[in-house]
């Protein structure tokens, strides 16, 4: 394990913050043990007699992964007898706030909160239930769970099922159970491509219960195998019979499972790109994306989106929160989009 390392300034460029095996120039070796670098870490934070330096508490926090996030969290709260959260909440606000509290949250909970957050607005945020439930694996799923229970005091299952209904709620339940299964089934591969064709395109009306059975069961490969053999029998992708057949949250649930089983990082990129393309910025599937994705698959999204759309990621978000955060972090484009946390390094 290299010697750990602490951030010491230095010139804000892109290639200061492109991921690298070696050691950066930004990073200096620091003798002593794990906890000094903690201390040494909170010094630009709000404490005790001091003003928040904002440029500082986001080069911290965003040079290092989640899990040392959580140990700069518990070395604050020995520091200065405060919780380092309810602290930054007192001194930073708007979008700026929202993204550094979001980023000091540890993933599971921060996907447990942003559906609970889903549930119990005013209205059902159905965007984010497809998101999550749609792009997670079973076993995230399984513990997203468990913590939503552990923090809310309800089941997850029996909140969805109060906010939605009909088909939509039946195919969230399945994802919910985590369960997919795991194998490819030879047997299957033409029976479900034909299934699909004949509960669809191949009669009049829809057989919305075939779609769910197999869209919420089988696994991501046998999926992929049997939307291949569907193109071959009727001449069109899987997601032009979604969306000639469905409509609504159940349509959108169906072609996210569709988009994620084919590649989630295209998936998140498209919806980067749309949720910077609507009248007025989506500030918040913006920041819940490059957060829950910044330690998963945030270097596959990019290329994703620059191959999808022509532009780098990185060059449409700078343009995009220009007004937003320049004067506050004009490097924070970058960071978002590095993928890599600097801690990684340690």
């Amino acid at each position: 394990m290299r010697d750990p390392r602490i951030w010491v300034e230095g010139e804000c460029n892109e290639s200061l913050y492109k991921a690298a095996a070696a050691p950066l120039p930004a990073y200096k070796p620091c003798r002593g043990h794990r906890h000094v670098e903690m201390t040494l870490c909170i010094t630009g934070l709000p404490g005790a007699d001091k003003s928040t330096d904002e440029d500082t508490v986001l080069m911290v926090l965003t040079a290092r992964c989640n899990d040392q996030r959580q140990e700069i969290k518990a070395a604050y709260k020995k520091t200065y007898g405060k919780d380092l959260v309810s602290a930054l909440k007192s001194e930073l606000g708007g979008l700026f706030e929202d993204l550094i509290v979001s980023l000091m949250t540890p993933p599971v909970l921060y996907d447990a909160t942003q559906l609970h957050k889903a549930l119990k607005g005013a209205g059902t945020d159905d965007q984010v239930l497809i998101e999550i439930l749609a792009s997670r694996t079973g076993e995230e799923i399984k513990e997203i769970t468990k913590v939503y229970k552990k923090e809310f005091g309800g089941k997850l299952e029996k909140d969805i099922c109060g906010d939605t209904g009909g088909s939509y709620r039946k195919l969230l339940v399945i994802l919910l159970q985590g369960s997919r299964e795991e194998d490819v089934d030879e047997d299957n591969i033409e029976k479900d491509a034909k299934d699909l064709y004949a509960a669809g395109e191949g009669k009049c009306g829809t057989d919305e219960e075939k779609f769910i059975t197999i869209l919420g069961n089988r696994s991501e490969e046998h999926l992929r195998r049997v939307f291949d053999a569907y193109k071959k029998i009727s001449g069109s992708d899987i997601e032009e019979s979604i969306k000639g057949e469905t409509t609504g949250n159940l349509e959108d649930l169906m072609l996210a499972i569709v988009k994620c089983v084919k590649s989630v990082p295209g998936y998140f990129a498209e919806s980067l790109y749309k949720s910077m393309r609507r009248a007025g910025t989506d500030d918040k599937t913006l920041t819940r994306i490059m957060v829950s994705r910044s330690e998963v698959d945030m270097l596959d999204i990019r290329a994703n989106f620059k191959k999808m759309y022509g532009q780098s990621l990185y060059t449409t978000i700078q343009v995009l929160l220009r007004t937003i955060f320049k004067k506050k972090a004009p490097h924070l484009p970058f960071i978002l989009c590095d993928g890599v946390r600097f801690g990684n390094l340690l």
